[in-house]
Formats: C-alpha cells, sequence, structure tokens
C-alpha cells in the first residue's frame, strides 16, 4: 500500500506515552457509522458471502479490520446464512485490542500466523483478501526482509491456497509504490504506467516485492485461472490507524492531539491525494465479486492533490475546530535520518479511470476535509487529546 512516512514530527517522550494509552483501538462510533454506511451501500453485493469462509490475512491492521467489521456487520443484518470469518494476523504490526470485542462470536475465528510460512489447513476460503504486510516505511526498513517473506511467499502460499481449494475470489493488496517516482506525464498515474522503481536502497524492500507479488498472481490466473485480482491503494487512511504507525496522517493527528508544533522534514511541497478509508473499502469489496480477474486497479481520491505544507495547515485548523484553541503552528526542520527522503516521490495521485469505468456506481464521496475531521474525532471519542 501507498503510506508517506513524510513529513512527520518527532514522537516526544510525552507523545509516546499518549502511544501506550492508544493502544485500545476497540471501534469508536465513527468506525461502526463507517461499516453500517458500507453494508448499508453494498448490502445487495455482500449477499455473496451468505454461507462461506473468508479469509483475510493481516485482519487487525488498519484496513483489513474494516473489512473483517464490515463481514460481521453483514452477519448480523440475517440477509443469508452467515459468512465464517477467518482473521489471521501475526501481530507484529497488527493490534489485538482492534477486534477483540468480537472474540466471542461463532462467526469469526482468530488465528496467529505469520502468512510468511506456509498455512496448513482443511479451510476452504471462498473469498480471500491478503493484506498482511508491514506498510510502514519507518517500520519496514526495520524489517525488510520479514517484509519480502510477507508479500512475496505470503501471497505464492495463499495463491495455492485458493488454487487447491477453488476459491471463488481472492483479492491481493499491492500498492502505488510499484510505480516509484513517476514524470509529471504519468500524474495522474494510470495502470499502464510500468513504474520507475529502484532494487536497491531504504524503500525497495517494500516496492519491489509487492512488484513480485502482482507478478505472481497474473501467473496463478493465466497457468491456473485463480480468480485473483489486485488493487493498488493511493494513501488510505481514517479512524483505526495507530498514532505510532509514523505514517503522515496519524503523526499530523498525534501532534494535534497533544497540541505540539507539527515539525515538516521536507520544503513541504511533495503532494499527496489522500483516500478515506469507508470510500476505499467500498472499492475493494467491489473489485474482490466482480467478474474482473487477472488484473490490477488503482484505488484512490482523484478529487484534491494537497502539499505536504497544505495538509499540515489543513490539520491545524482542523483541531483548532473540534478541539478548540489556537491552531498549533508548522515548522520545517531537516531530519537526521540521511535516508528520510531516499525514493519518496514528489507526487502521487491516481488516475482512477478503470475502476471508474468498472463500477460506475462508485466514486470517492468523503472530501479530505471531512475525513480528516471524522478520522480525528474517532481519537477524541477514545479519551484522547489534551483538554
Amino acid at each position: 500500500m501507498d503510506h508517506s512516512a513524510w513529513p512527520r514530527q518527532v514522537l516526544s517522550p510525552d507523545v509516546s506515552a499518549t502511544i501506550v494509552k492508544e493502544c485500545n483501538l476497540s471501534s469508536p462510533q465513527i468506525i461502526r457509522e463507517d461499516v453500517n454506511q458500507i453494508v448499508d451501500e453494498l448490502a445487495s453485493k455482500l449477499d455473496a458471502l451468505a454461507g462461506t469462509t473468508f479469509l483475510i490475512t493481516g485482519a487487525s491492521g488498519f484496513l483489513c479490520s474494516y473489512l473483517v467489521e464490515v463481514a460481521l456487520a453483514w452477519n448480523d443484518r440475517k440477509r443469508g446464512m452467515p459468512c465464517r470469518v477467518i482473521a489471521l494476523d501475526n501481530m507484529l504490526t497488527g493490534v489485538a485490542s482492534r477486534l477483540a470485542s468480537y472474540s466471542g462470536r461463532a462467526d469469526i475465528t482468530f488465528l496467529n500466523h505469520d502468512i510468511s510460512r506456509p498455512l496448513m489447513t482443511d479451510e476452504c476460503p471462498a473469498w480471500i483478501v491478503h493484506g498482511a504486510s508491514i506498510a510502514s516505511p519507518i517500520v519496514y526498513r526495520k524489517f525488510p526482509l520479514e517484509t519480502l517473506d510477507a508479500n512475496v511467499n505470503g501471497t505464492r502460499y495463499l495463491l495455492e491456497l485458493a488454487l487447491k481449494r477453488q476459491s471463488r475470489g481472492m483479492l491481493v493488496m499491492s500498492t502505488s509504490e510499484i510505480y516509484g517516482d513517476p514524470p509529471g506525464a504519468m500524474i495522474p498515474t494510470p495502470e499502464t504506467y510500468r513504474g520507475n522503481v529502484s532494487c536497491f536502497g531504504p524503500r525497495a524492500c517494500y516496492d519491489e516485492s509487492k512488484r513480485i507479488s502482482e507478478t505472481l498472481a497474473y501467473i496463478y490466473f493465466t497457468q491456473h485461472q485463480v480468480p485473483v485480482k489486485m488493487i493498488r491503494p493511493f494513501n488510505f487512511y481514517g479512524p483505526g490507524l495507530r498514532l505510532n504507525d509514523q505514517r503522515v496522517i496519524p503523526d499530523l493527528m498525534n501532534t494535534v492531539l497533544n497540541r505540539d508544533p507539527i515539525v515538516l522534514f521536507s520544503d513541504g511541497k511533495p503532494t499527496r491525494a489522500f483516500c478515506y478509508i469507508a470510500d476505499a473499502i467500498k472499492a475493494m469489496l467491489l473489485i474482490l465479486f466482480s467478474d474482473h480477474v487477472g488484473t490490477a486497479f488503482n484505488v484512490g481520491n482523484d478529487m484534491e492533490e494537497i502539499s505536504m505544507r497544505d495538509l499540515a495547515m489543513r490539520m491545524s485548523a482542523v483541531g483548532a475546530k473540534l478541539m478548540g484553541g489556537a491552531p498549533v503552528p508548522v515548522e520545517f526542520k531537516v531530519s537526521a535520518d540521511v535516508e528520510y527522503m531516499t525514493d519518496n516521490p514528489n507526487r502521487r495521485c491516481a488516475d482512477l479511470t478503470k475502476l471508474r469505468t468498472a463500477f460506475p456506481d462508485w466514486a470517492p464521496r468523503v472530501s479530505l476535509e471531512e475525513g480528516l475531521e471524522r478520522t480525528l474525532i474517532s481519537y477524541l471519542q477514545m479519551g484522547l487529546g489534551k483538554p
């Protein structure tokens, strides 16, 4: 997945203490609202889950925990035979408390497993979403081999499972990082752009292993007709992101909650287009249950590309609006990490023509302003933030 690690603020000891408090990420009201809205809108599509098994890897992470909750919320609507959810995570970066409230349910099984090792199971999942991966650049730089293993070996093992069990659909989470740093003529970036990625450097373990995961998916589709499809996320964000995730939006949230200055370790000119989690989940499910196989889709928000400087200013203003007081200041510094900006693309924005054409009823509906507000409110609902 495509997540900017920059520009971000240094986590002070005070903020680190807040992170410990924040470890309980059980669903605040905002997440429940998102989940119910997704089920309302996609109920007929979700009926494909009836009586099936749904395997989700990386289930306790930011993105895939939403998929778990959507499936369980669909079960609660009793539109058909309930699906059985297998929520797999090795908890390296997942948060156990995120789904803890569902542990007593009969329709979900939690499986602590490292997907970089073979999954020995008799399960026959009709649907598989492979989202188990380290996505934060700061973190995968610390675990490069683990990152490679999850994205390459993990994808291979799950494709084998889908083949042997004749799964009805599999979704592989790739990343917009496979495009590297596209030239201006290729921004917004279409799926046909082949990328400009270095196999050396601090981000290569993630970027290149995601490219290999797509190749594996393509081979299993062409050689074995496995109904696999891929998505290339463009900067997903929203409630449920850990404040110590060390990607740009949770870092900005953390700073605002603690009323500290926002420190950017760049000139603030690089740009991104951010996609709110509920819009992303809808697209993912539409793709998973569709007949579009053996192909990749960009998923993101093509309505607003914003510089890191303007994002910081916007976040500061949202904090003042929701928490009161003056906006926190924005400062510019140079990182002590000499590789901090290495291989970071200057612009990242998706061309969504393919997605919009395949699914004409889908569109990103949550503006950046609303998404930032909803995300900050979710943390306030958990009792975070200085008065």
